[in-house]
């Protein structure tokens, strides 16, 4: 019994490992053939449906896209400049110079401190930018401060002037200037009747010492003349001496503080 039973559990090992190895075989040969006709190549049905292969078609270049032009640069707006505006005033600095001239002739003979003098620009006066302030032709206003002959060629007389005021395009400005120099002459009165008086007295003494000298009335006629010559003489030595400033004489002036003018 036992060896029967051996005997059928291993004939049922045999035929179950037959089985396997039928199944593994039967696999094998599935997935081979499988494989064949995966790999088989495709003649006999591409042999059929032959046709010639479609002419080659020249390579089309691709399109050359057109260069790139770089934007041109922006620029920023030009500003328009800005307009000047006029100014309202224009003025001088102090120390400007002014040339004028003077508009009659100021003489000591007959001038006297507190009479009153003009005289005309005689060019533009500009500001440091150029600009006209005092137009040539604008009239200076002053005073004698001083007027005093020489009395006598050795000796000096004063004729001194003082400005107030200037009148640019009708209107007036005060003036604060000093008179540096102005053109004056010297002229001699000639024998005045002070001179004249002195003159003859000289005669009369020169008459008297003649006739005191010679007794005779030539000799007071020579003395006559020797003490007229005399009293010229004297005449001559203290005779005055008048400072004249001619019309149209140069006048210098500096300003000692700034004036400032309207603009036209």
């Amino acid at each position: 019994m036992i060896r029967r039973a051996l005997l059928a559990a291993t004939a049922l090992g045999v035929a179950t490992l037959l089985g396997c190895a039928k199944g593994e075989q039967a696999n094998q040969t599935a997935d081979s053939t499988a494989r064949n006709l995966t790999l088989a190549p495709a003649e006999s049905s591409a042999a059929v449906r032959d046709v010639p292969a479609p002419a080659a078609q020249p390579a089309v270049k691709a399109p050359t896209s057109a260069p790139t032009r770089k934007p041109a640069p922006v620029r920023p707006p030009v500003a328009s400049p800005a307009k000047s505006v006029a100014p309202s005033e224009l003025t001088l600095a102090a120390g400007s110079h002014l040339t004028l001239g003077a508009d009659d002739t100021i003489t000591t003979r007959s001038a006297k401190a507190g009479d009153a003098f003009t005289a005309t620009v005689g060019e533009d006066v500009k500001d440091a930018a150029g600009r006209v302030v005092i137009p040539a032709g604008s009239t200076v206003s002053g005073t004698i401060a001083a007027s005093n002959a020489a009395p006598s060629p050795n000796s000096t007389g004063h004729l001194t002037l003082a400005v107030t005021s200037v009148t640019v395009r009708g209107t007036s400005y005060p003036l604060d200037a000093t008179v540096e120099s102005a053109d004056t002459v010297m002229k001699g009165r000639g024998v005045t009747t002070g001179e004249v008086e002195k003159t003859g007295a000289g005669v009369a003494i020169g008459a008297l010492a003649g006739k005191l000298l010679g007794k005779n009335t030539k000799g007071a006629v020579i003395g006559g003349i020797v003490g007229g010559a005399a009293g010229a003489a004297v005449a001559a030595k203290t005779r005055s001496i008048d400072v004249v400033l001619p019309k149209g004489a140069s006048i210098r002036l500096t300003l000692t503080k700034p004036l400032s003018v309207k603009a036209r």
